[in-house]
């Protein structure tokens, strides 16, 4: 299952997990917030406040087994007016994804405490394979060599235990906790990508403590379509992979490198072994990797043009771009995703074709020039997957005014799904979509400047301009 580790993560790019130093402790006073152990070991640490909160490990069976879940507190730089809790995505990913954003967060969220709590199966709280994937040992918070049998070995021998693992049991964790450290100040809560199907599936039985407003960044399709779900992601990838071709036809300095259509010449690419061997790996999921952040987007001609010359300048120089963020974003012991969590959820709530094949995986991307490797991924996952239970597919009773930023070109959750989703959910709240255009996924990560004027107003208004943002420019310019 080392595959999976590839792209999994539907909240952002996934990159190779790290392989820092473990912190010298990592379990602080529990259920209180108290000095962080960590604090001193990255300046992005410092000041801030940890608690271990203890959650049954079914919501159906309160008084049996427990889970100990890991929350990061990053108060406020003057006084607090509240808190937000910061939800993310994966499945897989811990809270640390969210530690190298901070400056555009405490930007967003100006005067709020940030509350950034660990899934259950991820980070520092409890883990699917707990010896094999603590962060001391020998492959880190990551499987590595042997651990990949003994972790899913064990997994199998005890399915009801990985089955708890479910979107259902973590939103129950999340509403614990928020009413646990309630605030007398008002509580936002923001998702990301997987994020906002946790925050939504929590919203089914809200917390106690009132939730001011809700901010779903990349908003799921409704999880009961097919037609978005992970098993036709190639497919959404490849439309927007083909959008950001037509871009380029679209512009003379960028047209004028080629002798014809950027498509003809990207399929002789993609279809070529020494393309694989240049590029690393299959030669469509790469390029389709790219589409996930604008800069590396905009390099795809640059990298075609450059692939037919025999000259691997652009080629290199945005492989570096990608080692670069994944050393950003993977510097924290628990940064590592957790693959056995992202196989037993995908595939369990994500997976719309549960008999779906390698071979049909492969005639399906034969006509594409962009994939994810994800629809493979849920071919014959290996793991427990447990059934859908009644909240899925289900929507919140009400809803808090709600915010949902949704970027034009994302190539995971699909702008047509937002739409689709936000209809549903209007007949719950005040629910409203503002429109990242040229954007994909992440927006927190890839359209700041956007994401931070549009927040910063919501915050203060609960009101959603109906006007697009363009990164390149601020809403109201």
């Amino acid at each position: 299952m080392r595959r999976f580790l590839l792209s999994c993560s539907m909240a952002m790019v996934i990159f190779s997990p790290s392989m820092a130093a473990p912190s010298a402790n990592e379990r602080t006073p529990r259920d209180t917030f108290a000095a962080c152990p960590d604090e001193e070991s990255d300046a992005a640490l410092a000041g801030t406040l940890c608690a271990h909160f203890t959650a049954p490990l079914d919501r159906g069976q309160p008084g049996g087994d427990k889970i100990d879940l890991f929350v990061r507190k990053f108060p406020a730089r003057d006084r607090s007016r509240g808190q937000v809790w910061l939800v993310a995505g994966g499945p897989g990913e811990s809270g640390a994804s969210f530690y190298p954003l901070l400056a555009t967060l405490r930007d967003s969220f100006a005067d709020l405490d940030l509350l950034i709590p660990d899934h259950r199966g991820t980070g520092f709280s409890d883990r699917l394979c707990p010896t094999e994937e603590a962060a001391s040992s020998p492959g880190g918070a990551a499987l590595d060599g042997g651990e990949w049998g003994s972790c899913f070995g064990a997994l199998n021998a005890a399915p009801q235990r990985a089955r708890a693992f479910s979107i259902s049991n973590a939103a129950n964790d999340l509403r614990l906790m928020i009413e646990r450290y309630r605030s007398a100040s008002p509580t936002w809560v923001y998702g990301v990508s997987y994020g906002t199907q946790l925050v939504l599936r929590m919203l089914q039985t809200p917390p106690m403590t009132p939730i001011r407003g809700v901010i779903l960044d990349s908003l799921v399709p409704p999880e009961d379509t097919d037609k978005w779900d992970l098993s036709h992601r190639s497919f959404i990838v490849d439309a927007v992979g083909r959008r950001a071709l037509r871009a380029c036809g679209r512009v003379r300095r960028c047209n004028a490198k080629f002798a014809e259509p950027i498509e003809t010449v990207l399929r002789r690419l993609v279809d070529d072994p020494a393309t694989a061997t240049l590029v690393g790996g299959d030669p469509k999921q790469f390029f389709g990797s790219l589409l996930d952040i604008p800069d590396l987007r905009r390099r795809i001609p640059d990298i075609v043009d450059g692939l037919v010359r025999e000259d691997n300048t652009a080629l290199t120089q945005v492989k570096e771009q990608q080692s670069a963020l994944g050393a950003l974003f993977n510097r924290y012991p628990q940064s590592a995703i957790s693959v056995p969590l992202v196989a037993i959820i995908s595939g369990s709530e994500n997976n719309a074709r549960p008999g779906l094949t390698r071979k049909q995986v492969a005639t399906e991307s034969q006509s594409l020039l962009f994939t994810s490797n994800l629809p493979a991924l849920l071919v014959d996952p290996g793991l427990p997957t447990y059934t859908h239970d009644a909240a899925f597919g289900r929507l919140p009773v009400s809803l808090p005014p709600t915010l949902v930023l949704q970027g034009d070109m994302d190539p995971k959750t699909p702008f047509e799904g937002a739409l689709a989703h936000v209809a549903r959910l209007q007949s719950a709240g005040t629910v409203g979509l503002q429109k990242i255009v040229g954007a994909p996924h992440y927006l927190l990560l890839t359209a700041p400047a956007c994401f931070t004027s549009i927040v910063r107003d919501f915050v203060t208004t609960k009101v959603v301009s109906a006007r697009p943002c363009a990164p390149s420019r601020s809403p109201r310019s």
